[in-house]
């Protein structure tokens, strides 16, 4: 941690089960509802790290909420699950919002499921009937989505109490979160040494790096799971929503969306997002792959691949706040995921019930269901090596 400033955390491994008790931290935040709207939108002098008390699990585990403000950003992240709880960003007017769905107390992320703002882990997406074979050993997952194994399982990366540790480094502020995934947890072999990096920089970037080492052959994919809403979380659909994605092909998926292995073009579908275009405009298709997702809920093939350094691949732009979000990675997929299951069951952080299109995801990862397509960028990792890969998110207005 050469340059870093540590700031004390939380250290924890614990698998997180169901919650005792409410949120200090919510009942805190009631008290800040009635903020004016200078005070709401004041520009941050500097960057800031901080820590508070946000819940407590039924063992007994506490659950930590760290704040980091930098370049007019704020991220506020969970120890559970590596959450992004908040992403507070300004408008073209410079009116700061949350654009990120969740809830404001451990009791909606313990009683629902639908990966808000997470770290996913160990293998982010579908492994078809949760088995792989690898080194010719057979291994078997635990199926939690239909007949497949989803982000993980269900006890995966998402519901794991995290070592935390704040940090600034020059004109930097962020968090370190660090995971050990014991050998044969959840069915994958090899003990998995994690580290996660959540760094805001002072030019409105948000930047994810992600390494792991392993002492068996196993499997990694990992990915953040953040519901983005530009316009504001809880503040209706993003079908309106402008999205440019530089991926000539997408996986096609069979009807438990798992790849069937071809690498599709997307001229001529629903998934032509090569010029930008509204994510509504094409969500009530009658294509096949729309129907079986529900809308989209596929994996694109990015045209530069696998690469050392991230490179962009998607823009987002919402028109009403003027609030326009651009990724780059090294990943050679993304996943695009746009709400289709948010069925209107709770309400998130506003108080506002999600429904069906009230926000998107764009899961930089490698491909769905690799390790049983040969053909497929590798997802195996080896002792020796480090698993590697950096999201970059940068945000702006127009």
């Amino acid at each position: 941690m050469n340059r870093r400033t540590l700031i004390a955390g939380a250290a924890l491994g614990a698998v997180a089960p169901a919650i005792s008790g409410t949120s200090a931290w919510a009942a805190g935040r009631a008290g800040t509802a009635g903020q004016t709207a200078d005070a709401r939108h004041r520009p941050a002098g500097g960057s800031k790290v901080s820590k508070e008390h946000f819940g407590t699990l039924e063992d007994g585990t506490k659950v930590d909420i760290w704040t980091v403000s930098n370049g007019g950003i704020t991220l506020k992240v969970l120890s559970y699950g590596g959450v992004v709880q908040t992403l507070e960003l300004p408008d073209r007017r410079g009116r700061r919002v949350n654009v990120s769905l969740g809830f404001d107390d451990i009791a909606g992320y313990v009683a629902n499921s639908p990966y808000f703002g997470a770290l996913i882990g160990r293998y982010g997406n579908r492994i078809a009937g949760g088995k792989f074979t690898l080194d010719g050993h057979a291994y078997q997952l635990p199926v939690n989505d239909g007949p497949n194994s989803l982000h993980g399982g269900d006890r995966g990366f998402d519901k794991r109490v995290w070592e935390v540790e704040g940090f600034k480094a020059g004109s930097d502020a962020g968090l370190v979160l660090r995971y050990t995934s014991a050998d044969g947890e959840m069915g994958y072999p090899g003990t998995l040494k994690v580290k996660v990096v959540y760094t805001l920089t002072a030019d409105a970037r948000w930047r994810i790096d992600y390494t792991a080492t392993t002492d068996k052959a196993t499997v990694v994919n990992l990915t953040n799971h953040t519901y983005f809403n530009l316009r504001g979380e809880g503040d209706g659909g993003i079908y309106d929503h402008e999205v440019q994605i530089a991926a000539r092909r997408y996986t096609p998926v069979g009807s438990t969306l798992i790849p069937t292995g071809e690498l599709a073009p997307v001229a001529g579908t629903p998934f032509d997002f090569r010029s930008a275009k509204t994510i509504g405009r094409d969500i009530r298709s009658a294509h096949q792959q729309i129907l079986y997702g529900q809308g989209i809920d596929h994996n694109f093939v990015l045209d530069k691949g696998r690469t050392a350094a991230p490179e962009h691949i998607v823009t987002v732009t919402e028109p009403v706040s003027g609030r326009v979000m651009r990724i780059a990675t090294t990943e050679p997929g993304v996943q695009f995921y746009t709400g289709n299951f948010l069925t209107g069951a709770f309400a998130g952080s506003s108080g506002r019930v999600y429904r069906q299109g009230d926000g998107f995801c764009l899961e930089t990862q490698h491909f769905p269901d690799s390790p049983n397509h040969p053909s497929f960028p590798s997802t195996v990792l080896r002792p020796g090596q480090t698993y590697r890969s950096t999201t970059v998110h940068s945000f702006g207005t127009r």
